[in-house]
């Protein structure tokens, strides 16, 4: 059995913008179409309430435009009804997109106003029957007659006289309605909105200053600063940018997207207009921009195109415009484009980790018991989502520390550290693991302080992912020699490979997929082949290295020199 909730999912959303209404809109539209002509009750009275209030906000165009739509379906007489009490470009939109039966269709059209007869009979499609009571009502025309004001009338007598129709049925005029009604029920709610609207618009008649403000009430002033570096937006449908970060706003809204505008101030290559097209993303485009001297300059945008999750109408673009990495040199394109790359991943990741940290949240909460006693079989529940929820965090971390070190937005810490205690303490802590397998690292004997540039949780952390994912894919009795060395000014560390990976040719151990390699001990979530390449990039952010040599792995950090050891050795004396 599946339960139909999207008309409530439509009426829990709130819509503040402008944009987000005419979403809204289009969405109730859309499912209040579909309903069965006989559906009751008191969500979809809320709906059709909502969709009032709608009404009175967007514009008639926008409305009539929007009914137009060739993917909009309009099989509710309801719904019809509601849109032909409208303005008449919205009244003659509703009556043509409509699908209606012939019962239907003698239903509704004695309940039609007048002036919307007509639209009904401009349509090639209606019923022999549908056909002949629009005739009985007086709609025997392509639509009523223009409507002749006073001022003509008074001006122009003889083309009044030719303009008056005498109408074959009786038309009676609409009841006012209830004093009551009027004064505390829709038609209080309608004066508000437009006694609210008319003064919106003498307010934006009368901006004050270069950044114009909404008559909200606010104490702070926006500062719009000097020069702007980057900043998001979204376009609508044709590409114009209808929202953008505060302090870009009022210079970038209106601007569209593609140089299809003459009067833009946007220059943009040919791909960027077929991508628009095509409805791709944009992937580092370049553009320039005129302008104010804050947006002035050359610029590459990156994004996305979104969509209607109902209709999967297309509803515009939403991305970042950001400036130009300048760098000297042939390889500077490539650099704007990595740490792109960068950005959307770590863009990705925040969006993943924030509902994964409310499931471990509330799983917390049933397991403790915060909220009163819960079954102990739902505490279990939670318990094992808690844990499921720490894995996924703990691997969405591993992901965007790569991808740091990867783009260079991530440095590591610096320090004093001997690599030679660190190495003899992670092999003892991995003995007490292997010690039932008889497995382990055989080190050779050391002498002499072997310190790196680099603090003292970066090393432990390299060292342990390096010997920790070895040590999980060893055999039962399998011993792995390390050997630990100080040449040419760098320290190096000697692993030998398991046979389980000394048998794989090349780099391709670093290459190998989550769950390829079976594994006692795991340094990570993602397996063997990632936890060695984050170690490899960790290495090289310390300005080392992490190589294959034959039948060995060779982890080379710079070495410390004897000045820069000295104040440590003095302080850890003293």
């Amino acid at each position: 059995m599946h339960f139909d909730d999207r008309l409530g999912t439509v009426l829990r959303l709130r819509a503040d913008g402008a944009a987000l209404q005419r979403v809204q809109l289009r969405q109730l539209i859309d499912l209040l179409g579909t309903l069965p002509a006989d559906a009751r009750g008191e969500q979809i009275d809320a709906a059709f309430a909502r969709l009032a209030s709608l009404a009175q906000i967007v514009p008639a165009a926008e409305r009539a435009e929007l009914l137009g739509d060739s993917a909009l379906r309009l099989r509710s007489p309801r719904l019809v009804a509601a849109l032909a009490q409208g303005e008449e470009d919205v009244a003659r939109a509703a009556l043509v997109r409509a699908d209606l039966t012939e019962e239907q269709w003698l239903d509704l059209v004695p309940a039609l106003p007048p002036a919307a007869r007509g639209h009904v009979w401009s349509r090639d499609d209606l019923p022999p029957a549908v056909g002949a009571l629009l005739s009985r009502l007086g709609a025997q025309g392509r639509g009523l007659p223009p409507v002749v004001t006073a001022a003509a009338s008074n001006s122009e007598p003889e083309a009044k006289a030719e303009a008056k129709v005498e109408p074959t049925a009786e038309i009676l005029p609409p009841e006012p309605p209830p004093a009551d009604e009027a004064a505390h029920g829709i038609g209080a709610l309608v004066k508000r909105i437009e006694a609210y609207r008319r003064a919106r618009e003498v307010i934006e008649l009368r901006p004050h200053g270069d950044s114009p403000r909404l008559p909200l009430g606010e104490d702070h002033v926006l500062r719009v600063p000097a020069t702007v570096q980057a900043c998001d937006f979204a376009t609508d449908t044709s590409g114009r940018i209808v929202w953008a970060d505060p302090g870009a706003a009022p210079m970038l809204i209106g601007l569209r997207l593609g140089g299809r505008d003459a009067a833009s101030p946007l220059a943009a290559p040919p791909a960027l207009d077929e991508a628009l097209r095509r409805r791709q993303p944009l992937r580092g485009l370049a553009v320039t921009l005129e302008g104010a001297p804050a947006i002035a300059g050359d610029w590459q945008i990156d994004a996305l195109p979104w969509f209607d999750p109902l209709s999967g109408r297309h509803l515009g673009y939403r991305g970042r415009l950001r400036r130009p990495a300048a760098a000297p040199g042939e390889t500077a394109p490539a650099a704007p484009r990595r740490d792109s790359e960068a950005d959307r991943i770590r863009q990705m990741l925040h969006e993943l980790r924030t509902p994964v940290n409310a499931i471990q949240g509330f799983a917390e909460v049933i397991q403790q018991q915060l909220f009163g006693p819960t079954p102990h079989e739902y505490r279990a529940l939670a318990s094992s989502i808690v844990g499921d929820a720490a894995r996924m965090l703990a691997a969405f971390e591993e992901l965007e520390r790569l991808a740091r070190l990867e783009s260079g937005a991530l440095e590591v810490e610096s320090g004093s550290t001997d690599l030679g205690k660190v190495v003899a303490g992670t092999v003892a802590q991995l003995a007490a693991h292997t010690r039932q397998r008889a497995s382990g690292f055989v080190l050779r004997e050391f002498e002499g302080s072997l310190a790196v540039p680099l603090a003292r949780i970066e090393t432990e952390r390299i060292v342990w992912r390096l010997l920790a994912t070895l040590a999980g894919v060893s055999a039962p009795g399998e011993q792995l020699k390390l050997r630990l060395r100080e040449k040419s000014g760098t320290v190096r560390l000697d692993v030998a490979l398991p046979a389980t990976l000394a048998s794989r040719t090349g780099d391709d151990l670093f290459r190998a997929a989550a769950g390829a390699i079976p594994q006692v001990i795991s340094a990570g979530v993602f397996g063997v082949g990632f936890a060695l390449r984050l170690a490899r990039s960790e290495a090289r952010a310390a300005g080392g290295a992490l190589q294959r040599k034959d039948d060995r792995l060779r982890l080379v950090l710079p070495g410390l020199t004897a000045a820069a050891r000295e104040p440590s050795q003095t302080a850890t004396g003293s």
